[in-house]
């Protein structure tokens, strides 16, 4: 990757130039039986569109907080990009009463104390919708895909502004970037790198391993929930079949 990269969208952007076809993130939910695939070209069309829909309908701006309410998850990954894009400061399970709130399936309820833009995530297989959308919530699969598949930020994105809160820290993004890289190298991680977790995205350990460590090294991570239903063969014949290289 690029060492001058320092913001978690620059190093979207240079694993894009290097070779978009690739694989990064392989999702898998052993309670559904669901798997997904993103190469870095579709999941950077997520970003850009995730971060058109923050930017543009949701009216995020610099330094707003967003408190994310959402497991380790692709789609959870995909918002965490875009806030970075946007330059808007992800909680991770933050305070819902932030300046907006995404929330998966079973935090609505507590996601309500948010007074400004609620977002939901049925987080259903292939990026379905709720049945029926929550009350008071837009519906992150019904609003995403008119989104634009080029993003621009109306203001350039601060490296060393606030950009992520977690096991409460806050990091900024060039903080993050570098914390990352710190990681991958401490895990024996670098190109190609192939990452299989099993941790949540509730601290930075699990979004360092399952995201931002991978990302800032060009590896790529099989994040797994619900891993603890897969038994042992199961697991092995998974990490054969995705080339883990490491597992956390």
């Amino acid at each position: 990757m690029n060492a001058t990269d320092r913001t978690p969208a620059d190093l979207l952007r240079s694993a894009l130039a290097a070779d978009p076809g690739r694989p990064l993130v392989t999702f898998y939910d052993d309670a559904t039986g669901e798997r997904v695939e993103l190469s870095v070209a579709t999941f950077a069309n997520w970003v850009a569109k995730t971060a058109n829909l923050l930017q543009g309908d949701l009216g995020a701006e610099p330094g707003d907080r967003l408190a994310l309410l959402l497991p380790a998850h692709w789609q959870s990954a995909v918002w965490l990009l875009a806030c970075a894009s946007v330059g808007v400061v992800v909680e991770v399970g933050g305070d819902p009463a932030a300046d907006l709130v995404v929330s998966g399936p079973d935090t609505l309820e507590e996601a309500r104390a948010c007074s400004g833009e609620r977002v939901a995530l049925a987080l259903r297989p292939l990026g379905g919708r709720f049945p029926q959308p929550p009350d008071g919530f837009a519906d992150y699969a019904v609003e995403v895909p008119g989104q634009g598949d080029r993003f621009a930020p109306f203001v350039p994105v601060d490296a060393d502004a606030p950009g992520l809160v977690a096991d409460g820290a806050e990091l900024s993004y060039a903080a993050l970037v570098e914390r990352a890289r710190e990681d991958a190298a401490k895990r024996g991680l670098g190109e190609g790198a192939r990452v299989l977790s099993g941790l949540g995205f509730d601290s930075w350990e699990g979004l360092s391993a399952g995201l931002y460590g991978p990302l800032a090294t060009g590896g790529s991570v099989v994040l797994c929930r619900h891993l603890d239903r897969l038994s042992p063969e199961a697991l092995a014949q998974r990490v054969e079949s995705e080339r883990v290289t490491h597992t956390v």
